[in-house]
């Protein structure tokens, strides 16, 4: 059952695999860029189509459960992340890359579980400040910086 639900599975991210595919091989290409920007969405178009194949023939092992259980407190966990990914996509603008970047990781991190409160904050800050730097000053790209004047 569970490798036949398996097979299914892999199947529709294949399709998805070729469908990716073919549409990042149509982003236009730059004559000057050293790294050009259907790199990436290449990459990951091939890295799911190779991953869905290996799904498609992995063999089952002996020592798997033929049905993972989830118990509830997983699936109000996954659907609690989920809303705050949503909540990040649509804060991102009005709010800026900073603040909601840092108040993402904070509280995503301690819904997953982790509870020490001053490598939460200070990884989160670090980790945001980094990003936010590389991409503003060292690679011209601009991220929405939302409420702050910076």
């Amino acid at each position: 059952m569970v490798n036949n639900t398996q097979k299914k599975i892999s199947v529709v991210l294949m399709a998805l695999a070729l469908g990716y595919l073919l549409l990042s091989f149509q982003l236009p290409a730059f004559p000057y860029a050293i790294v050009d920007s259907d790199v990436l969405p290449k990459g990951l178009g091939f890295l799911l189509l190779i991953l869905s194949i290996l799904l498609f023939i992995e063999k089952k092992t002996t020592n798997q459960q033929d049905k993972p259980a989830l118990d509830k407190k997983e699936i109000k966990i996954l659907l609690i992340t989920l809303g705050l990914i949503l909540a990040y996509i649509v804060l991102l603008e009005p709010i800026g890359f900073v603040l909601d970047t840092m108040v993402f990781l904070i509280v995503t991190t301690r819904i997953l579980g982790y509870q020490n409160w001053k490598i939460t904050i200070s990884v989160s800050v670090i980790f945001t400040l980094v990003l936010y730097i590389s991409f503003n000053y060292l690679l011209n790209i601009y991220l929405p910086q939302g409420i702050l004047p910076f």
